[in-house]
C-alpha cells in the first residue's frame, strides 16, 4: 500500500520504521534534519514542506495514498491535514488527537468530516494504566473480543505455586480454563508446548476469560484481597493523568495528584472534584513524605520527563510501594527497565504505533479474515493478533490436531458467541468467530497467514 506519514517526530519515525518493510511510505516533515535522518535510516521517501499545502501533499501522490496517518505535534494540524487529504482522494486518514477537548466530537469527525480513525495516546495510555491497577499482580494486561478476553503479563517469583509446575498440569492443579501462550526467560521468548516448566524468574503471559482471570490471581497469590488498590498516588498532572484519575475514581480508588505547575492544579481541581491535587514538586523528598506518599498502594510516574518517571518509580519501589507503573516513551530507556526490575512500563507512543498499525494490517487485507486487535510485547519480540473468521476457507470446521501451524505460533484462544474457548486438538475454528494468536513472528495480516 502507499502511506503518507505526516509528521516524523517519535510516533512518526517509529511508525515509519515498521510500515516500510511492507509498505510504500512518503513521510512529510518541516523539519529537513529529521526527514535527512529518516531516510537514511529507513526506506521511505522524504518531502521536506507544511503538510497543510496543497503542492506538498501533490508532491506526495496524495491522490493515491491509500492511508494517510497526521501525528504531528499539533491536533489542529493533524485534523486539518486529513480533511485536506480526504478532499484531494486519499482513501483513508488516521489522525493523533491528544486533546481532551476533542473527546466529544470523535464521532461527529469520523461520520462527518471523513477521518477513518481518531487516535488519543494519552487516554488509551490511561485505559492500560487501569487495567493494570485492577490486577496489581500483573505487568500488564491487554484484551480482546471486546473485553471478553484478557491477556495478562506476570512475573513468577520464588515460592510461587507455579513454580517448577508444567503447564500441561496447570489447568488441572489451579482447575482453572486458562492457558500459558508465550513465557519470557531471559532475553529469549518463547512459544511453549504442555512438557515445558515454569521457573522463577519466568515472565508468563495468560490467557483467559475475565472471571478465570480473577480466579486465577486469586489461586496464584494469597494476598490478591489485600493488594486490591484502594489509594493511589499520580506524579504528574498531565493528560494521561486527568484521564487516568477520572477512570480511578469509577473504580472507587482513592486518588491524588501531585503537580507542579499551579495553573495546572487548578485547571485539574475544577475538572476532578473527587481528586486530591496537591501542587507541588513530585520529586521533592519533603513532599513526598509530607503527603505520605509511599503509603498508597500504588504509584503512577507520570512526569514529561522520562528519567524522573524512572527514578521517582525506583523511589517508590524502595520505600515499599506494592504496585507502581511508571510511563516512558523513549524505546532504548525502556530496554533498561527489566534491568532495573521495574513492575510495569506504560509508553503511550508505543499505544498508538500499535493501534494504527493494527489499522494499516485490518486495511491491507479488509476482505480477507482480518485483524481486529493488535499488540506488539516484550520489546517488539512478540504479537498478540485478534482475527474474525469473516468466510469459509480450507482451515474453517477442520480439527486444530490436522491443521499445521507455522512454526513460533499459538492459537491462545477462541470467542465463539458468549462462548469463551480455550483451544484443544479436537477444536475447529468457525465462520463468525473471534481468533487471539500470540506469536514470535512479524507482519501477519490474515488468518490464513498462520498456517503452514
Amino acid at each position: 500500500m502507499d502511506i503518507i506519514i505526516v509528521g516524523g517526530g517519535k510516533v512518526g519515525s517509529a511508525l515509519a520504521e515498521q510500515l516500510c518493510e511492507e509498505h510504500s511510505v512518503t513521510v512529510i516533515d518541516k523539519n529537513e534534519a529529521r526527514i535527512k535522518s529518516l531516510t537514511n535510516d529507513f526506506d521511505v521517501m522524504g518531502i521536506v514542506g507544511n503538510c497543510l499545502q496543497t503542492s506538498v501533499l501533490e508532491e506526495a501522490n496524495v491522490e493515491k495514498a491509500n492511508i494517510l496517518i497526521a501525528v504531528t505535534s499539533s491536533d489542529e494540524v493533524n485534523i486539518l491535514s486529513c480533511l485536506i487529504a480526504k478532499r484531494m482522494k486519499a482513501r483513508h486518514c488516521v489522525a493523533r488527537v491528544r486533546s481532551p477537548e476533542f473527546d466529544k466530537q470523535l464521532v461527529f469527525m469520523r461520520d462527518e468530516l471523513g477521518i477513518s480513525m481518531m487516535v488519543n495516546p494519552d487516554y488509551n495510555a490511561a485505559n492500560e494504566i487501569a487495567k493494570v491497577l485492577r490486577y496489581p499482580e500483573a505487568i500488564n494486561i491487554e484484551s480482546f473480543a471486546k473485553g471478553r478476553v484478557d491477556l495478562a503479563e506476570i512475573r513468577i517469583t520464588s515460592g510461587s505455586i507455579l513454580e517448577n509446575v508444567a503447564l500441561s498440569q496447570l489447568s488441572r492443579r489451579l482447575r482453572l480454563d486458562i492457558l500459558i501462550c508465550a513465557v519470557t526467560r531471559g532475553d529469549e521468548v518463547i512459544i511453549p508446548n504442555g512438557n515445558f516448566i515454569i521457573k522463577a524468574g519466568d515472565k508468563i503471559h495468560v490467557t483467559a476469560s475475565h472471571s478465570a482471570m480473577v480466579k486465577f490471581f486469586k489461586s496464584v497469590s494469597a494476598a490478591y484481597r489485600e493488594k486490591r488498590v484502594k489509594k493511589a498516588v499520580l506524579i504528574g498532572g498531565g493528560r494521561v493523568a486527568y484521564h487516568l484519575a477520572q477512570q480511578l475514581i469509577e473504580m472507587g480508588v482513592k486518588t491524588k495528584i501531585i503537580e507542579i505547575n499551579k495553573e495546572r492544579c487548578l485547571e485539574l481541581s475544577d475538572r476532578l472534584n473527587k481528586v486530591s491535587v496537591i501542587c507541588g514538586d513530585g520529586t521533592d523528598h519533603d513532599i513526598l513524605k509530607e503527603e505520605r506518599v509511599y503509603d498508597a498502594d500504588a504509584i503512577v510516574t507520570l512526569t514529561g520527563i522520562d528519567e524522573e518517571n524512572i527514578l521517582l518509580s525506583l523511589l517508590a519501589k524502595n520505600n515499599g510501594v506494592d504496585k507502581v507503573v511508571t510511563k516512558v516513551n523513549r524505546m532504548n530507556l525502556m530496554q533498561l527497565t527489566d534491568t532495573l526490575d521495574l513492575d510495569s512500563i506504560i509508553s503511550p507512543k508505543s499505544i498508538t504505533v500499535n493501534q494504527i498499525l493494527q489499522y494499516v494490517r485490518a486495511k491491507k487485507n479488509s476482505q480477507g479474515n482480518s485483524i481486529t486487535t493488535l499488540y506488539r510485547l516484550v520489546g517488539d519480540k512478540l504479537e498478540a493478533i485478534e482475527f474474525i473468521v469473516r468466510e469459509q476457507k480450507e482451515y474453517v470446521d477442520i480439527p486444530l490436531k490436522k491443521l499445521k501451524l507455522r512454526p513460533g505460533i499459538l492459537i491462545a484462544s477462541i470467542v465463539r458467541g458468549n462462548e469463551l474457548i480455550t483451544p484443544k486438538g479436537d477444536d475447529c475454528l468457525k465462520v463468525n468467530d473471534s481468533v487471539v494468536v500470540v506469536t514470535t513472528n512479524k507482519g501477519f495480516g490474515d488468518l490464513k497467514d498462520i498456517f503452514d
